[in-house]
């Protein structure tokens, strides 16, 4: 399992005109699913991504977490973080998970995030989504499971 964190002002996510989910600030998480993911990747990162410290505390340092500075999450899945774009032009997409089983995982990192008290706003899982967000920093973090 990988996702791409972004710590963001605020951020939306529409499909076919409408918004679906938005947040003040936060993290905009990307997740992207592969085969032998489980529900104990998803723990994992979720776990990662409440108590990543990269908010600034009072002193200006990064050394608050989502918890610690009432953020959200907009959180969108995303197969193409499983791209590989290392032979040829076009990306291939062998290591993302089938939607059937990618869908379980997301659902089950989006419910540990609000297990641990955060709004988790979404996107459409699958549908062609539009996602507005000023980045804060910018900080964009990867993270994986493996």
């Amino acid at each position: 399992m990988r996702v791409v964190v972004q710590r963001s002002k605020e951020a939306s996510v529409t499909v076919d005109g409408e918004i679906t989910g938005s947040i003040r600030h936060g993290f905009v998480v990307l997740v992207g699913v592969t085969h032998g993911d489980k529900g104990e990747d998803a723990a994992f990162l979720a776990d990662k991504v409440a108590n990543l410290r990269v908010f600034e505390d009072t002193g200006g340092k990064m050394n608050l977490s989502l918890l610690d500075a009432a953020g959200e999450v907009l959180s969108v899945s995303q197969f193409t973080l499983y791209g590989d774009c290392r032979k040829g032009r076009r990306p291939n997409f062998m290591e993302a998970a089938r939607p059937e089983h990618a869908v379980k995982i997301y659902d089950a990192f989006n419910h540990h995030l609000r297990e641990k008290g955060l709004k988790v706003e979404t996107g459409v899982f699958g549908a062609m989504m539009d996602v507005k967000l000023t980045n804060d920093g910018p900080v964009t973090l990867i993270i994986e499971s493996k």
